[in-house]
């Protein structure tokens, strides 16, 4: 199935399907838009706007169109809609009176066609530059699929992809690779290594490369690679769909230890047994080496881009006998295993993990830091970054009485605060978290948010109203505006703490008299503040 081009000028890429990111794979293509925002955004397929994602988690502004062959096209980023859209989508703003969510349509109501204009690129969401993210799915399940196999024939690349280097995992306690029980970063000097590398029991790799294309300096994650050990293949992968819930698997998948340290992902060749994507494939020895012979065994990397484009890099490790040492036993009350529950109960807190939620053997290291006066001691569970497959409860016992207990929440602390929420009863905060490394304490929040004027004198001339909104605790949840009592909408202004109304684009008719404007904003802990000022309109 082929679609047509979401852009109407030769497309650039700045990342590509699957690319190792922090916690999740790229889960679209990103088309560069010149560095700067307007460019025309059209549908690659016939089809439906199924629904448009307002100010949603990182999209910002998306477009979701629904085609007949079963897959859905998203369009992220996005500026502005046409007026068909923005229109439908001004009414459910102003019908359900909120700025920001997802808004569903029947299929009749925003019919398109392929090559139809439907938006205007942008910069909002968690956008670093101007861009158009494009995702394509299929529909049934919401799997993730590389847009380059339907948009391909679009994207000019004649480079395969290149290898920088390998790294060996001995398995704890049962390999060794040059003599070292511990991994080993080594670099490809050129495709067919001379190197002498020696190596004894079970060893696993990694292998660190990227694709590159001749109309930009991107660098791009790899199609598909596969490690073939005397002429067989123990390990491929083909990074085609990604199911959403199991994007976290990145972390496994990469070395996320080393690529918080150094900022370069190697993607291991061999499975954990709590992994499940299936994009990887492996022989029943899960990828990993034996090296159990006295002789030369020859591994070979094949490393292929969309194109076809291939490149192929080898090395030899010669299996040399040498003693290896058992390992000391791991702590199971501090060991979390893939397939297990994990129960941590300590002086006041409680952590239960479910089964699935780590890749292989988690090693847990607690740790308590308590104050005098606080509402509870501070938790964290590692020290490096770790982030569960899925959600963990954790329960913190509070420490002193409070006048509403409904004010308090869970909030973790890492680079910055993050607010986890969580529900009181008896003495004990439970929320959910999924990160293993924040600090964990009780806060208390009874204060609104607070409301300030942005260029009031200005309103008048540009008949835009601005408010900057701050809350320094549990942080906004919503907000909400009226002029003499009818509803008015705001939006975020993108990359500031503001929002803003145009009021020439609201159902308002101008008087040209004295007008009541009354603004409300609310936290995440429920406290509501009251903004009232006059406005001329």
């Amino acid at each position: 199935m082929l679609f047509g081009s979401p852009v109407n000028y030769p497309i650039s890429l700045a990342g590509n399907f699957g690319e190792p990111r922090p916690n999740h794979f790229h889960g679209g293509v990103d088309v560069k838009t010149g560095g700067v925002e307007g460019k025309a955004i059209f549908s690659i397929g016939d089809g439906y706007v199924s629904h448009v994602s307002v100010g949603h988690d990182g999209f910002g502004n998306a477009v979701y169109i629904h085609h007949p062959e079963g897959y859905t096209s998203v369009y992220c980023h996005l500026k502005t809609f046409t007026p068909a859209i923005k229109a439908m989508v001004r009414k459910w703003q102003y019908n359900n009176k909120k700025s920001t969510g997802d808004i569903w349509f029947k299929p009749t109501d925003l019919p398109v066609a392929k090559g139809q204009l439907i938006a205007i690129s942008g910069n909002s969401g968690a956008s670093e530059a101007p861009h158009l993210h494009l995702e394509l799915h299929e529909t049934r399940t919401g799997d993730m699929l590389d847009p380059l196999a339907f948009i391909g024939q679009h994207v000019e690349d004649g480079l395969p992809p290149m290898a920088h280097g390998f790294m060996a995992y001995p398995v704890r306690g049962e390999g060794a690779f040059n003599n070292d029980t511990g991994k080993s970063s080594h670099s490809f000097t050129s495709h067919n290594l001379t190197n002498k590398f020696t190596a004894w029991g079970k060893v696993g790799f990694g292998i660190w490369a990227n694709d590159y294309m001749e109309i930009t300096y991107n660098r791009y994650g790899v199609k598909q690679t596969e490690l073939l050990v005397d002429g067989k293949t123990v390990f491929k992968s083909n990074v085609n769909r990604i199911p959403y819930e199991k994007t976290i698997q990145v972390n496994a998948w990469g070395d996320h230890e080393h690529f918080l340290k150094y900022n370069v992902w190697y993607l291991h060749s061999f499975l954990y047994p709590g992994m499940g994507l299936q994009m990887l494939t492996a022989d029943t020895n899960k990828g990993i080496v034996n090296f159990n012979q006295e002789k030369d065994y020859h591994l070979e990397y094949v490393l292929t881009d969309f194109k076809g484009n291939t490149s192929r890099y080898t090395f030899v490790v010669t299996g040399k006998r040498r003693e290896l040492v058992a390992p000391k036993p791991l702590n199971t009350l501090l060991s979390v295993y893939w397939n297990r529950p994990y129960v941590l109960q300590t002086d006041g807190v409680q952590l239960l993990i479910k089964p699935n939620s780590v890749a292989n053997v988690l090693k847990l290291t607690p740790k308590l830091n308590s104050k005098e006066n606080a509402l509870s001691g501070s938790y964290s569970f590692t020290n490096s970054a770790e982030r569960l497959f899925q959600p963990a409860r954790i329960s913190i016992k509070l420490n002193k009485q409070v006048k509403d207990p409904s004010k308090l929440y869970i909030n973790g602390r890492g680079y910055t605060s993050r607010y986890i929420g969580g529900k009181y009863e008896k003495g004990w905060i439970t929320a959910s978290m999924r990160d293993l490394h924040l600090q964990y304490t009780i806060e208390y929040d009874d204060e609104a948010p607070v409301i300030s004027p942005v260029g009031q004198s200005n309103w008048n001339a540009s008949k835009i109203i601005k408010l900057g909104l701050a809350d320094s605790k549990s942080g906004i949840n919503s907000y909400e505006g009226y002029v003499d009592g009818q509803f008015i909408l705001f939006e975020e202004v993108p990359l500031s703490p503001w929002v803003a109304c145009k009021l020439v684009e609201t159902p308002l008719k101008q008087t040209g008299k004295q007008r009541k404007l009354t603004f409300f904003a609310t936290d995440n802990q429920g406290n509501k503040r009251r903004y009232e000022t006059t406005i001329l309109y």
